[in-house]
């Protein structure tokens, strides 16, 4: 949610940041905050005289009575009561004008950062790095599952007739091999000086609007039917929501979390075959990091959070790229996304498996964040990245581990976690 101030003093640029998301048909609410903002501000001023003049009032009031005027002190006493009664209906108002405004704000798109590339969907994000030579073997590289299932490692039949499609069970190496994934990006963020941290795996309705747009809540988020609570669909959504309503010392910051979470998502809409077996699921695992800083230091945060997963990536011989999103891919919350895209060998091309995100004071300004410094207190900037999830990720390591024998070699950073074991068969 952007400062009512940009909005009354630079309209404008709102206006221009609009049409650089391709959501022309929010122009008119940056016209309507203004009006309703206008009509707040004068009810506040009348309701903000009208009790100065009761104080006034009631000040006569005992000077009258003090001085035995009791029949001017009443004519006052009617003035005050009447004054209580449009005071009442003034703070109505402004409420109601308040509510107005907060709803039309929430759907207002984040400012971008002046290098994100203009484009209308993730078709026109832009390549920046690629890191590792990515291979493609001269053996035929099954799809991901029929490489589990030679395993025995997966079972979508069972998982289907007891939760339905997006679900699955993993089993024996491929189960193992899963859990290892997740302890090694445990351990690898902690070594990079992250704290560790296991959050609640369902949020209250607040938290949630605090986090994400309406748009992102209805397209991902289970509900918990009768109770204010959903399903996390990320821990990031627990994870800043730990500072809801707090002022923090700016010497204590930045905050720098690795969380660990089950992640719960409906995944509306159809999908294409490359996107069936653990591609795209319901229910998945998932490490992420998370930083809360001071706004000055969120750009070199964010540099340093998107390293991270592509270092992670490149200690398990994974070759992977870099790519910014455009401004009509980033979510209207985000002030700049990049994600990381590993090889896949057998499509001959990358794939999302991962994506950093900086949303500015986006999510600080909703859910009250703020730092008290020296020269008073401001909205901290959060940011949060992938650091790994194992679906996808094990779509990506068994592909690029894959030997002509349908063994798969296990990398030397990851064999302490799988029990010493150099390759499984």
């Amino acid at each position: 949610m952007l400062d009512i101030r940009l909005i009354r003093e630079n309209p404008d640029m709102v206006k221009e940041n609009i049409k650089k998301k391709f959501q022309d048909s929010k122009l008119v609410l940056v016209d309507e905050v203004i009006e309703l903002d206008k009509q707040s501000r004068a009810v506040q001023q009348q309701a903000d005289n009208m009790r100065a003049d009761r104080n006034k009032f009631s000040k006569q009031i005992g000077k009258l009575m003090a001085q035995g005027n009791k029949d001017e002190a009443e004519e006052l006493k009617k003035k005050v009561t009447e004054q209580a009664e449009m005071l009442q209906k003034l703070q109505e108002d402004e409420n109601r004008l308040q509510e107005e405004i907060t709803k039309r704000m929430m759907v207002i798109p984040n400012i971008i950062d002046p290098s994100v590339p203009i484009g209308k969907d993730d078709s026109e994000n832009v390549e920046i790095e690629k890191f590792g030579e990515p291979v493609v073997p001269d053996f035929a590289i099954p799809y991901h599952t029929e490489i589990m299932e030679k395993f025995n490692g997966i079972d979508l039949d069972s998982a289907r007739s007891v939760a339905g499609n997006g679900f699955y069970y993993l089993m024996g190496d491929i189960a193992r091999l899963h859990s290892a994934v997740i302890s090694y990006a445990r351990d690898f963020m902690i070594d990079r000086g992250f704290t560790y941290c296991v959050p609640p795996f369902m949020i209250r309705s607040n938290v949630v609007t605090g986090v994400m747009s309406f748009a992102e809540m209805d397209a991902m988020m289970y509900k918990i039917e009768g109770e204010d609570l959903y399903l996390i669909g990320t821990s990031e959504h627990s994870m800043i929501g730990k500072f809801i309503d707090t002022i923090n010392k700016e010497e204590n910051l930045p905050y720098t979390y690795t969380s660990y979470s089950p992640c719960f998502r409906k995944e509306k809409g159809a999908h294409g075959i490359e996107e069936r077996g653990v591609y795209r699921i319901h229910q998945f695992e998932k490490q992420e990091m998370i930083v809360v800083c001071k706004p000055e230091d969120s750009k070199v945060w964010f540099d340093k959070l998107w390293k991270n997963t592509v270092d992670l990536f490149r200690s398990l011989d994974i070759p992977v790229r870099t790519l910014e999103c455009c401004s009509g891919d980033l979510a209207d919350l985000k002030v700049k996304s990049i994600d990381v895209e590993a090889w896949s060998p057998r499509q001959k091309k990358y794939f999302e498996v991962g994506s950093c995100s900086n949303l500015g004071d986006a999510q600080a300004r909703r859910l009250k964040i703020r730092v008290k410094g020296k020269d008073g207190k401001y909205f901290a900037h959060t940011l949060n990245n992938t650091v790994v999830a194992p679906p996808r990720m094990l779509i990506a390591f068994l592909e690029n581990n894959l030997n002509a024998d349908g063994s798969v070699n296990i990398p030397v950073a990851l064999r302490p976690y799988m029990g010493g074991k150099e390759i499984i068969r």
